[in-house]
């Protein structure tokens, strides 16, 4: 006979599938990961691969050839392929478009894309507002600029850091007002937090940008907005053209492909107008090298010198396809492989479904980690502004010790800084815990981590292995 505890347990997670209308169990056999029987709750590190993507690549191998630099049929089938994985990413985030994509190793390279590409419009005395909030790939490029490169040249350029509230882990709008002046060239601001979780609010700070009256070069008056969607574009609907930002980073690699490609999308005339970050190879226009002159590619080509990532970039743009067909019908694939032409319709409803399972995982983790003895979860309480994952600390333990506490009982964890140092900081803590969670995890398997975490809590337990928190603000 079930006990009430497992009744009431019974009955949340009916309600969870009944409202989330995803089918979990099947998402699940995707998974070799998840069959193996991992807990895997550090999934804004990185996602796990479904079987279908690594199989993707394995079938691609033997055809495998360079693109845009051959006339053999598998050169040709190999440039189709890859060209058409643009189309792929700037149809599932709504841009334009493949005009508007560059590919990068990773949001952190697409962030130095961005930093190098602009960095000679900066005048003296221009500014670049971020936030206290920011993962360090998009905050110590604009310090280097701004402190190690432009001085050089004899250009000062100021950045600024937006506050956050200690207690929600929100940030401080009015005080991003009052740093975003005439002189702010570019607003470069995290959509979700991979530390608190939170969920900036994108259409205000786009609001603000808008107002700033920064004369750019080519005659607008406003600022520029980068927004890091490496934690928000996996679990969130997201349309560039509707939400009007400038640029928007993200990584597959938090999208379930188990390849190293960033995305950088930018308006197209922005693209046009701003000078290439590598140079040489496939950048260059057909015919355009001389000794007096070298003319640059077309776009998207003139954003990606050299040899790409060819089946990294194949089989990463297949996994929003994948994730769409997991979230509207693990059962079938009516977008993977097969060219069929990405809706805004589906892509909303694919994310909805994903944002509202992912966000009841948030709401039990918070729930049940409330209970733990001398916790703190830092960020906002409530799972609808915020995006699927919980760090914390808890009273006289080494977050890096409940970590490897967690991995002895069979719970994948993250312990660090998470690479949002300058939030550690602020708060003044060396590093915190995190739980972190994606569409094949289970109520059951939350659960289970907060429960073996709050034994580890209550009954002192300590890993065999040793702690590493010696160097826990330098873990990224």
């Amino acid at each position: 006979m079930l006990s009430q505890d497992h009744l009431i347990q019974a009955a949340f997670i009916s309600m969870v599938e009944t409202e989330c209308t995803l089918d979990v169990q099947a998402i699940r056999k995707h998974f070799p990961a998840i069959t193996k029987g991992r807990i895997v709750t550090n999934n804004a590190a990185s996602t796990q691969p479904p079987r279908k993507l690594s199989e993707l690549f394995h079938q691609l191998s033997p055809d495998y050839e360079n693109v845009h630099r051959g006339q053999s049929n598998a050169s040709k089938a190999m440039t189709h392929l890859f060209e058409e994985s643009y189309d792929t990413i700037a149809d599932f985030i709504g841009a334009p478009s493949r005009r508007n994509i560059a590919l990068y190793r990773n949001t952190t390279e697409a962030h130095n894309a961005i930093m190098y590409s602009m960095m000679t419009e900066f005048r003296d005395g221009d500014n670049v507002v971020l936030t206290m909030m920011e993962h360090n790939s998009n905050y110590v490029p604009w310090y280097a600029m701004s402190r190690e490169i432009l001085p050089k040249f004899g250009v000062n350029v100021e950045y600024r850091i937006v506050n956050f509230d200690p207690e929600t882990g929100e940030l401080d709008m009015a005080h991003m007002a009052s740093l975003i002046d005439k002189r702010t060239k570019l607003v470069a601001a995290i959509g979700a937090s991979n530390f608190f979780g939170t969920k900036n609010p994108v259409s205000k700070i786009r609001e603000l940008t808008n107002a700033s009256g920064y004369e750019q070069p080519n005659g607008e008056r406003r600022s520029y907005f980068l927004l890091d969607g490496a934690q928000l574009v996996p679990s969130t609907y997201v349309d560039v053209s509707a939400l009007d930002v400038d640029f928007l980073s993200f990584s597959f690699h938090k999208i379930l492909a188990p390849f190293g490609v960033g995305v950088l999308y930018g308006k197209e005339h922005l693209l046009e107008t701003m000078r290439p970050f590598l140079y040489g190879g496939d950048m260059v226009g057909n015919n355009q090298v001389s000794a007096e002159h070298v003319g640059y590619n077309e776009l998207p080509w003139k954003y990606s010198a050299g040899t790409p990532n060819i089946l990294g970039a194949i089989v990463s743009a297949q996994a929003f396809r994948v994730l769409l067909d997991l979230a509207l019908n693990p059962e079938r694939d009516e977008y993977f492989m097969t060219g069929k032409k990405i809706e805004r319709a589906a892509v909303r409803e694919a994310m909805d479904r994903v944002t509202s399972y992912t966000r009841s995982l948030t709401k039990r983790a918070i729930e049940q980690a409330s209970s733990i003895p001398g916790i703190r979860i830092y960020g906002p309480k409530d799972s609808a502004k915020r995006t699927s994952l919980i760090a914390f600390n808890v009273d006289g333990r080494d977050p890096m010790g409940l970590a490897d506490a967690l991995n002895e009982f069979g719970v994948e964890s993250r312990a660090g800084c998470h690479c949002a140092g300058l939030a550690h900081r602020n708060l003044d803590i060396p590093a915190s815990c995190r739980l972190s969670f994606y569409i094949y995890n289970t109520v059951e398997e939350v659960d289970t981590a907060l429960h073996i975490l709050d034994k580890i809590v209550r009954e002192n337990i300590h890993a065999k292995t040793p702690s590493l928190s010696g160097g826990a603000l330098a873990t990224s």
